[in-house]
């Protein structure tokens, strides 16, 4: 695992889109897909309509894993 962002490409509402986010973020993000029963891609556009438009997908999801780890 490294702390290099690695870029991914995402599916949202039938649009690709590339994210870059560090290894962690990625099987972290992973994990409460699995979790919730979803797909990144699902779970990405929660996200993604859930955001202040003026904050990036990759920052909305680095909060989104933040969050839930911070409650458990």
């Amino acid at each position: 695992m490294t702390g290099r962002p690695v870029k991914r490409s995402l599916t949202l509402r039938g649009h690709r889109t590339s994210v870059s986010l560090e290894d962690a973020f990625w099987q972290a993000f992973r994990e409460i897909a699995r979790e919730q029963a979803k797909g990144i891609n699902e779970l990405a556009v929660e996200i993604d309509e859930a955001r202040d438009p003026d904050v990036g997908l990759a920052s909305a999801i680095r909060v989104f894993v933040l969050e839930r780890f911070r409650k458990n």
